[in-house]
């Protein structure tokens, strides 16, 4: 990925802000700062932004609720900036919606690979040629379009997912009624060389039952495989 990004960096800690403000602009990169949600949210409404860069304690409005409202609305990458390390405060913020995290403290250049490790699954977006042979995919009343990233109900109500959301849901309706293991779920919606905690797999199939299933609780579209994984049930169309 060699394209200028422009990155939002939301984080109370000057020391920080200033070190990944000048080190994403010597890569090339422009980036906007910010302090707490509001300014965060003031930004956005104005800018084109390709990815956010949350911490997770913040004055006022914690990461964590950012992250939910952001998700509530947008689609937008979101890295998380946490101190946290266990894998409940990890999987909170992959339940939220956030793509994925770093612990501090961390090497910039660390970081750096994951925005672009981030970005890289959703480049589709920007590869028009490819989307053209890419159709939407249908199924059970829900639209899956594959060259917007967008999920859209039987009444054509855009349904926000997160880039891992659509990447994961985008790896089922294209295997319908095959049971997929949750390695095989890694490496079809991430890659091989995606490092995150496994079982953010499970956290990121509740979240998209949440969205789909009519009962969550009881879900029939994706189901889940005793010792063997899930399964995606609907009949998938392709135009």
């Amino acid at each position: 990925m060699t394209a200028m990004l422009k990155l939002l960096i939301v984080d109370d800690d000057e020391e920080i802000l200033s070190l990944l403000d000048h080190f994403f602009r010597s890569y090339g990169h422009h980036t906007r700062v910010a302090r707490d949600g509001r300014a965060m949210f003031e930004i956005l409404d104005a800018e084109d932004i390709d990815l956010v860069i949350l911490d997770l304690m913040l004055p006022g409005e914690g990461g964590l609720d950012l992250c939910r409202r952001l998700r509530t609305a947008s689609g937008i990458p979101v890295i998380m900036l946490t101190a946290a390390v266990t894998t409940t405060d990890r999987v909170v913020g992959l339940e939220l919606g956030a793509d994925d995290y770093i612990t501090k403290p961390f090497d910039p250049r660390e970081l750096l690979a994951r925005v672009r490790a981030v970005l890289r699954r959703g480049e589709i977006r920007a590869e028009p040629a490819r989307d053209a042979v890419r159709p939407s995919l249908y199924f059970d009343g829900w639209k899956l379009d594959i060259a917007r990233r967008e999920l859209r109900s039987s009444r054509n109500t855009l349904v926000p997912l997160s880039g891992r959301e659509f990447d994961l849901l985008l790896a089922f309706a294209e295997r319908p009624q095959q049971v997929l293991g949750r390695e095989h779920l890694l490496d079809f919606a991430h890659g091989v060389a995606y490092d995150v905690y496994d079982r953010s797999i499970d956290t990121q199939i509740s979240r998209l039952r949440r969205k789909l299933e009519p009962d969550p609780k009881n879900p029939t579209i994706i189901r889940t495989i005793r010792s063997g994984g899930y399964m995606f049930t609907p009949s998938v169309r392709r135009g």
